[in-house]
């Protein structure tokens, strides 16, 4: 059977503002920009021929349309997150990653990670952010930032000054095994990469 369906990411758009009745507060919640939000609105909308939302003035409403697309949404997206939840990686220790929303994957190559360390079982949300890392939600976290965060270990994944790529992880649970595989694994990585010069590279670290 094929399923007709928009973009998840629009749909997800779509839930949270509808949720929060704000497209601010569902970039907060996504970690995307007000405006990346209101744009996957509107091109759901014009995907599905149908206005989900009044714009007024500093105000987000739904229409009749939104309100009745709204439960059916959220409930997906429930039994989805339900069904991820039973599902155990491969591995005697679970470690969850978080990543920003701007970074490709694919530059981490997670799959050689995997194939290096059986013995972990590795699972990643994105996009992440401070607030996954703070309420325990991910174990580690690569994050877009300057890299200071009091109480938390910081190391840079791409050499330069100002915003970058950063794993960081709590000072408490920094030094478990399979925090430091990651990071030693991370680091040959970028050790690799620059030998054959493509970078990015993880240098130094920032205490908490």
């Amino acid at each position: 059977m094929t399923y007709a369906l928009p973009p998840l990411n629009a749909l997800r758009a779509f839930e949270a503002a509808a949720r929060h009745l704000s497209f601010k507060l569902a970039a907060h919640e996504l970690h995307v920009t007000a405006a990346a939000v209101g744009q996957q609105v509107k091109a759901l909308e014009a995907r599905l021929g149908v206005q989900l939302f009044e714009r007024l003035h500093k105000q987000l409403i739904l229409t009749a349309a939104g309100q009745a697309y709204l439960p059916g949404v959220s409930e997906g997206f429930r039994h989805i997150a339900d069904a991820t939840s039973q599902l155990k990686p491969e591995g005697a220790v679970l470690l969850q990653l978080g990543v920003h929303a701007s970074l490709d994957l694919r530059r981490l190559d997670l799959a050689a990670f995997r194939s290096a360390h059986a013995e972990i079982g590795l699972r990643v949300l994105q996009p992440a952010g401070l607030h996954e890392l703070v309420e325990g939600k991910v174990d580690l976290l690569i994050a877009r930032s300057l890299g200071h965060h009091p109480g938390y270990r910081c190391n840079r994944i791409a050499e330069g000054t100002g915003l970058g790529d950063w794993l960081i992880a709590p000072e408490g649970t920094a030094d478990c095994p399979e925090i430091v595989s990651f990071r030693e694994w991370l680091r040959a990585q970028a050790v690799e990469r620059a030998r054959t010069g493509c970078p990015p590279r993880l240098v130094g670290g920032v205490g908490g």
